[in-house]
């Protein structure tokens, strides 16, 4: 069943995804997007609801006239996204969970930077603390390689509003349990010009953590779907300019240190390690690039690169 509010000249629409939520938290959420200095022409809310088990439309009914409710069977947060895509009328979008909120005057400065400067996107830090003090200013305009290739990549979907148009055909992978991973650094290469804020103007209600009550099955999907992204985000950078191609370089680099990481951690298998490593080295994937990206990214390039070293690691996460 669908509650549809037909609106003109949307300048946001926001895309709510949830799942069997807590429907205070979905409202809160509701609300504070309601507190924003858009008015209700220029603003859509999209609540996808991805197979519920119980039907959360009652407690919606106040909000009828303010939002688009739409109901599918249970497909997963990338078609769930993506259906809010194929309906949404807004010139930007910003994706939601249902259980997080929009913190309302840093979001407020990120809204300004739209209306004004008409961004590709506009990117800000997400949190799941309070943060009372915050400092608002207006970045410099650069495109999106320059600032993958200078910056490590924070590739939450909530954590920036992007012009629709960048889309092109571009949609997130069904399937993936981390489709942000492939999402995100695709789309800021096609942007020209971002703004890169300082502001955390998302807080998650409950901070999302990948490894938390992860079964056996769960764990190698997990580190599957990450293997399957770094060889695609891999073979697209083969294709592309030199500027997007070391851009998008560095974010595979540093996707596989992490997923590298993520073996050891959540396998604590030696030989679980060696294998997956072997996969990389044959894409190309390992040993890490000598790059300086990061403090961190410059130490564990130099740990892992050795294979006692490795078995060292692994055995400390036992």
């Amino acid at each position: 069943m669908d509650l549809t509010n037909q609106n003109s000249n949307v300048l946001v629409s926001f895309i709510i995804t949830c799942c069997n939520p807590n429907t205070d938290e979905l409202i809160h959420n509701i609300g504070q997007i309601l507190k924003l200095s858009l008015n209700e022409n220029e603003r859509e809310i999209i609540i996808i609801d991805d197979g519920s088990t119980h039907c959360i439309l009652n407690q919606l009914m106040p909000y009828a006239d303010n939002i688009t409710y739409l109901r599918i069977r249970k497909s997963g947060l990338s078609i769930a996204r993506n259906r809010g895509i194929s309906i949404s009328t807004g010139k930007y979008l910003q994706f939601l969970r249902a259980e997080d909120t929009l913190i309302t005057e840093p979001y407020e400065h990120c809204l300004d930077i739209v209306r004004y400067n008409h961004p590709d996107m506009v990117l800000f830090n997400t949190t799941d603390k309070d943060k009372k003090m915050q400092v608002f200013y207006m970045p410099d305009a650069e495109d999106g390689a320059h600032y993958m290739r200078h910056n490590t990549l924070q590739t939450s979907a909530c954590g920036y509003i992007f012009n629709k148009d960048l889309l092109l055909n571009l949609r997130f992978t069904p399937g993936l349990t981390n489709e942000d991973e492939e999402f995100t650094p695709l789309l800021l290469l096609r942007a020209d010009n971002i703004y890169s804020t300082d502001l955390t103007a998302y807080k998650y209600g409950q901070l999302p953590d990948k490894h938390t009550c992860m079964d056996r099955r769960s764990m190698v999907k997990y580190l599957d779907d990450t293997e399957a992204i770094l060889f695609h985000l891999n073979s697209k950078a083969d294709a592309m300019t030199v500027a997007d191609r070391l851009a998008l370089r560095r974010r595979v680099a540093e996707l596989t240190m992490e997923y590298i990481f993520d073996i050891i951690r959540l396998t604590h298998s030696s030989k679980q390690l060696e294998t997956r490593i072997s996969s990389l080295q044959k894409q190309g994937l390992f040993p890490l690039p000598d790059y300086n990206y990061t403090k961190k990214y410059t130490l564990m390039r130099k740990i892992i690169k050795n294979k006692i070293m490795r078995r060292l690691v692994t055995f400390a996460y036992r």
